[in-house]
């Protein structure tokens, strides 16, 4: 008897550009009919057509990692939030069992990612079981699909897993829902189990996969790709509060309803020299390396010469990847997020959605983060005090007043600075005294003058220069313009939510062209450069196998992921400078001391501030924050900014930080988690809701 199954329309809601699929995307090509499984996988068409759909479900509004505010807020921890009722709502606990209250618009419902999610594993699941059905494609073909399946069954799996903690794995044979309910009820496997079952799938996929892609299919899964999320979901599996050192609560809480553990009892150093391993076998591969842009002889204020690095005896007279002599560190960082660089032009993305075209993509959130008046957006997603001052000076030093406004605060002993902060405007007469602020700098706080180049990439401070080359003159729009933050300015203090309440905003993503038009709907993003999702690049991979290598105080034989030969993997000073150096390099910032390279301590504070500036806005802080077990210091401190209520005439006033009232901050132990929906445990009596959260009645 043959299977029936019904295929739907598979391009409703597809949520990214995806490359190499579009002849099966057309909407000519659409069909709505009961088929059987042997009439799908055996037309070429079809099949195509099926795996496209999978590739959808990870496209979607809430399965990606870069995003705007509305249907997936992970992307906002303590480092940058929107100015709406959403996000107070969000960082002050204010949700339920079924997400977020609707505010303007945002609907965060926790039932959305684990229905994507496990629809996208049914997907391809259905297409391993029946793929070597379908006799058009040669065998080399079938394994590249069988490679793209398991990677995204993998990783419909991990986003589940960093957000719900340990979850049920499904049968690979899928399940057979003739059986009663009682029969086909899964209870959640152990984090450590989700893990390796996620690391088997990676392996399988790897395998499989090519080791490059053509043009036309660069947003298909690669070798590296896998291995690159295998290191992740490793390097994860190796931290704290998924190896043996969650809170004592939280763990006690954490078991099925056979009393079976969830989380890891015990602490296995050893995990994290597998992390580095995984890691290291990314970088043996040789395929990736970081981004740089060389310097350029430029007069445009759109395009500055870099900010000159300090002097290093390291890094100064070398050309890159040894040193910084011959490359643009502020271009190289800035090109990579804005659209300057296509995605098979940027030899450190190893793995994107592509264009990231749903509703909650990257463009929209450059459009939330643009000024209102000149640039013609929502002004509403800024950057916090605390990610402000977590950049470096120029010279690799901190910046005076670093972080002081939580000195009384427990967890933060060695990372502020008891400094006064800068004081003093930029004027006319020394504006050349600091190029890094631009011809148009002028009155700008000293505060913000000669910082690392991922600072001016990144950060939209008082008084900066935004671009906005696309503008029309024709419709009184102007390019070149400082936007200041003060209130009564275009951008300041309004009775609306189209302001920055710590009156500093985010340019990372934006690009010199960018203008908008949030009068016109849809909105008007035709003035945009196209924005290519980051979700795995190599200064990530590089980061993780520092962080890893820091943990380890013994020696691990660790085979490489095909098991063509070992790695002694252990906590050598070489190697970890073979992962932190070429980050800090690219970005112009110099070596940290031998006194931080010998201690496990002190390095560790600095990978995670480095993965804080570095990785800023690409949806890792937030379990970043988690996995460290950081999140009770860091999320539950002040939100703080400058004092946007203060007017021009009150500068010095406007630069002295100020807790943003508007913006409670509390950790519970809900927030460990998200909650598992009500839904899903009424239709699975094996499930256990996640510590903190309530069952149904």
């Amino acid at each position: 008897m043959k299977k029936i199954i019904m295929v739907l329309s598979f391009v409703i809601g597809l949520g990214f550009t995806f490359v190499g699929c579009t002849d099966y995307l057309d909407s000519d090509y659409l069909f709505d009919e009961r088929m059987s499984v042997e009439d799908v996988f055996s037309n070429k068409d079809y099949t195509n057509e099926w795996l496209a759909r999978a590739y959808s479900f990870l496209g979607g509004n809430y399965l990606q990692d870069v995003c705007s505010k509305k249907n997936t807020p992970f992307n906002f921890a303590d480092d940058m939030y929107f100015n709406d009722g959403g996000y107070k709502e969000w960082k002050s606990g204010q949700y339920d069992e079924s997400g977020l209250p609707a505010t303007n618009g945002a609907h965060q419902e926790s039932q959305h990612v684990w229905q994507d999610a496990y629809r996208g594993i049914r997907q391809v699941s259905i297409f391993l079981n029946n793929i070597n059905l379908n006799k058009a494609f040669n065998e080399k073909e079938i394994a590249d699909f069988k490679g793209q399946a398991h990677f995204l069954r993998a990783y419909f799996y991990w986003i589940m897993l960093r957000l719900y903690g340990p979850i049920p794995i499904v049968p690979d044979e899928g399940i057979d829902y003739t059986k009663e309910y009682d029969e086909v009820a899964q209870p959640r496997n152990t984090y450590d189990e989700c893990a390796e079952y996620i690391n088997n799938e990676l392996l399988q996929a790897a395998q499989n996969l090519p080791l490059q892609r053509a043009v036309q299919d660069i947003t298909r899964p690669t070798k590296g790709a896998a291995l690159a999320l295998r290191a992740k979901v490793l390097l994860f599996a190796a931290s704290p509060l998924y190896n043996g050192k969650a809170p004592a609560d939280i763990a006690a809480e954490m078991v099925d309803k056979h009393g079976k553990h969830l989380l890891a009892e015990v602490y296995d150093e050893s995990k994290w020299a597998k992390a580095a391993a995984a890691a290291k076998d990314v970088i043996d591969l040789n395929v990736y390396s970081l981004y740089v842009a060389h310097y350029k002889s430029t007069g445009d204020i759109a395009y500055p010469a870099t900010v000159t690095p300090p002097r290093d005896d390291n890094f100064s007279d070398k050309s890159w990847p040894d040193g910084w002599k011959d490359i643009d560190p502020f271009e190289s960082y800035r090109a990579i997020f804005n659209g300057t660089v296509l995605a098979y032009e940027n030899p450190e993305l190893i793995f994107t959605r592509g264009q990231n075209n749903s509703d909650e993509n990257i463009a929209t959130m450059v459009l939330h983060q643009l000024p209102r008046t000149e640039g013609k957006g929502y002004n509403s997603h800024g950057m916090t005090q605390k990610q402000c001052d977590a950049y470096y000076m120029a010279d690799g030093t901190d910046c005076p007043g670093m972080n002081s406004m939580y000195a009384d605060l427990p967890g933060y002993t060695g990372r502020y600075d008891n400094r006064e902060r800068t004081a003093g405007f930029v004027g006319q007469e020394e504006l050349a005294n600091y190029p890094e602020l631009g011809s148009l700098g002028v009155g700008v706080s000293k505060q913000y003058a000669k910082r690392e180049p991922r600072f001016y990439a990144s950060v939209a401070y008082n008084g900066s220069t935004w671009n906005f080359l696309n503008a029309e003159k024709d419709k009184d729009e102007v390019s070149n313009v400082p936007i200041f933050y003060y209130r009564g300015s275009n951008n300041g203090y309004k009775n609306t939510s189209y302001w920055l309440p710590t009156g500093i905003g985010i340019k990372k993503y934006v690009h010199p062209d960018d203008i908008s038009n949030v009068a016109v709907t849809p909105y008007d993003r035709s003035r945009f450069q196209k924005k290519v999702d980051p979700a795995i690049r190599y200064a990530e991979i590089l980061l993780i196998y520092a962080e890893a290598l820091n943990e380890l105080n013994g020696q691990y034989n660790i085979p490489s992921w095909d098991g063509s030969k070992t790695y002694a993997i252990s906590r050598d000073v070489n190697e970890i400078k073979k992962g932190i150096q070429p980050v800090r390099i690219r970005s112009g910032v110099p070596d940290y001391g031998s006194d931080v390279y010998n201690d496990q301590d002190k390095f560790r504070l600095k990978l995670k501030r480095e993965r804080q500036i570095e990785l800023f806005a690409e949806g890792h802080r937030y379990f970043d924050l988690r996995r460290w077990m950081d999140a009770p210091t860091e999320e539950a401190a002040p939100v703080y900014g400058c004092n946007a209520y203060a007017t021009k005439d009150m500068a010095d006033i406007f630069q002295t930080p100020l807790s943003v009232a508007s913006f409670p901050t509390v950790f519970t132990r809900k927030m460990w988690f998200w909650p598992i929906n009500y839904t899903e445990l009424k239709h699975n009596k094996e499930l256990t809701q996640n510590p903190g959260w309530t069952y149904p009645e």
